[in-house]
């Protein structure tokens, strides 16, 4: 064992509130691993709840495994967090992945591990691998060959059943196992289901899966630390989805459908969190589309509760959640307009106003707010310099009524699988890079703040985001961890760049079909033309929180196309 990894893990251990130790001894051992650093992995609110989930089996020991740069890079073993044990050791290794880009990371940190790379050469004497999130949920191929089964959907729906399974088969040979895990809805078995192929008329797809009852697996923090993002913040997740239908937007679809937790229970879990923390962090999609966000935000200022949101609209905006924040002493009010200008709002389905986002800004100095944040992509499809130019003139507009820090992310456009813009060509790398310096020059005499994303990496996620099966290969043979070195690595498997950047045939099967999302695709294609055409959905109202294109739900809230019916979607409201 490495000393020094070990004595690092415990300093984390030591400043911690809520973890669980339990003995291995005769229990289904699972090592839970975020492929990031401890202090992004401990922000994640997935994780937190798949912990308290598999702890609380008294059968079960679960411990969690996160990416240490430092450690792989001394040679140092990876080894759990919560007893020092290596990964090899437990029954399952179960990843959490909620982003592209720590593909890299999950191969790291198998090769760290020692563990064969592909499931086709581990046997019943390793762990078996499974993964899930949103990162592999609408497009597993990618990540496809070195797990023995993912999750597509969210993950409490199922996990019961998975840890039946393991208690009673880990042992089994691996074939068995497989047929098995195949056998339960929402799991796909890579090994078990050849990838999607052009020609295919009648494919095996695997249904995504949706929590019906949240409160059955409550969404809020089970771990406290220090050494995280939110420090120490109680996170509550008030809603799932999003009925608003962003055009881009992966998370508005690979959460839904719309769910919104009732304000009884929000209370009942802030008193419980109040007891830990001072502060809570209050979690969704748009945290202002909840129906009673108003009753919330003034019941927990009178509960004493400091609190921050993760995300926020302004049309219309929550004057009681913005008082009620100013209040408690939240620094920022971050706003994400996307787009500058109207039409290419349109383009994206983003039906926030100038006008709307302008008063916002408003109020952020009425209150007396620090700081705004404001987010944008650049590289939206259509996009033009007369689209830049009018997001500089939004942002003049903003710096003459809001006289302090502005800050504002440039976020490449990148395009999903799954969604209106997943067959959208994404602007190249140096077009990108080119829109950017432009903005930085023209903001930072505002004395405007830009973070801007990497382009060249933004390629290197588009293309993993609309990947298929031959991109695992490209991932088991890197060596080094640059943009050039993938580049090089995908010519040498025979596999180039414009294959999964450009402009995708509307209509030809996909390699992340093998997923059957519960969006159609007659009302994917409707979309992407209204799309092309700069056109919203023909019955969305600009200040409305629920459908914004035509369609209707069937009895499972899987989202079709049917006829062109409209039908206005609205969140669930869960009973308490």
């Amino acid at each position: 064992m490495s000393w020094n990894l070990r004595a690092r893990q415990q300093a984390y251990l030591a400043q911690e509130q809520g973890v669980i130790h339990k003995e291995w001894g005769g229990r289904l051992s699972v090592a839970l691993a975020f492929p990031n650093s401890y202090y992004v992995g401990m922000s994640s609110l997935a994780l937190q709840i798949l912990y308290r989930q598999f702890n609380a089996h008294a059968n079960a020991v679960c411990e969690r495994v996160f990416w240490d740069q430092e450690g792989a890079a001394a040679g140092e073993p990876l080894l759990t967090l919560e007893s020092g044990r290596t990964v090899a050791e437990a029954d399952v290794w179960a990843f959490t992945i909620s982003y592209e880009m720590d593909y890299f990371n999950v191969v790291a940190m198998l090769r760290q591990a020692g563990v064969p790379l592909l499931a086709r050469d581990r046997d019943e004497s390793w762990p078996l691998l499974i993964a899930g999130g949103p990162g592999v949920t609408m497009n597993p191929e990618p990540m496809a060959p070195f797990f023995d089964a993912i999750v597509i959907g969210e993950g409490e729906e199922v996990l019961e059943d998975l840890i039946e399974l393991f208690q009673q088969a880990i042992a089994a040979p691996r074939a068995e196992l497989w047929a098995a895990l195949a056998a339960i809805p929402g799991v796909y078995v890579p090994a078990l289901t050849p990838p999607v192929q052009e020609q295919d008329t009648d494919l095996q797809r695997i249904p995504r899966l949706w929590v019906r009852d949240l409160q059955r697996f409550p969404p809020v923090s089970s771990l406290y630390a220090p050494e995280t993002e939110f420090k120490g913040m109680h996170l509550m997740e008030i809603a799932r989805g999003c009925g608003r239908g962003c055009r881009f937007c992966l998370a508005g679809y690979v959460y839904r459908p719309p769910r919104e937790q009732p304000l009884s229970a929000l209370l009942a879990w802030a008193e419980a969190g109040l007891q830990h923390t001072s502060r809570l962090g209050l979690i969704s999609a748009a945290v202002s589309d909840h129906t009673q966000i108003d009753e919330l935000a003034t019941a927990l200022q009178e509960m004493g509760a400091r609190f921050s949101v993760s995300s926020m609209r302004v049309d219309p905006i929550s004057l009681p959640l913005l008082r009620a924040m100013r209040a408690s002493g939240a620094q920022t009010l971050t706003i994400a307009p996307e787009a500058g200008s109207r039409r290419l709002r349109n383009v994206i389905a983003k039906t926030q106003t100038e006008d709307q986002l302008l008063h916002a800004v408003e109020l952020a100095a009425e209150l007396n707010f620090p700081q705004i944040k404001f987010y944008f992509m650049v590289g939206h499809p259509t996009e033009t310099q007369d689209d830049m130019e009018e997001l500089v003139a939004f942002v003049h507009k903003a710096r003459a009524i809001f006289k302090r820090r502005i800050a504002m992310n440039a976020t490449p456009f990148v395009p999903k699988a799954h969604t209106p813009f997943q067959w959208m060509p994404m602007t190249p790398a140096r077009t990108l890079k080119k829109r950017q310096r432009w903005l930085q020059r023209q903001v930072g005499r505002l004395q405007v703040a830009v973070r801007a994303d990497s382009p060249s990496w933004a390629e290197v996620q588009g293309v993993l985001s609309r990947g298929d099966r031959r991109l695992a290969g490209v991932l088991r043979d890197m060596r080094e961890l640059s943009v050039t070195h993938f580049w090089q690595t995908m010519q040498q498997h025979g596999l180039e760049r414009d294959q999964f950047l450009g402009q995708l045939p509307v209509g030809q099967r996909m390699p992340w079909m093998i997923v059957e999302s519960g969006v159609s695709e007659q009302f994917y294609r409707y979309e992407w033309r209204q799309a092309q055409r700069s056109r919203l959905g023909p019955h969305c109202p600009p200040d409305s929180a629920g459908c914004l294109s035509c369609g209707v739900c069937d009895e499972e809230w899987a989202f079709r196309f049917s006829n062109g019916v409209p039908a206005k979607r609205q969140s669930i409201v869960l009973d308490a």
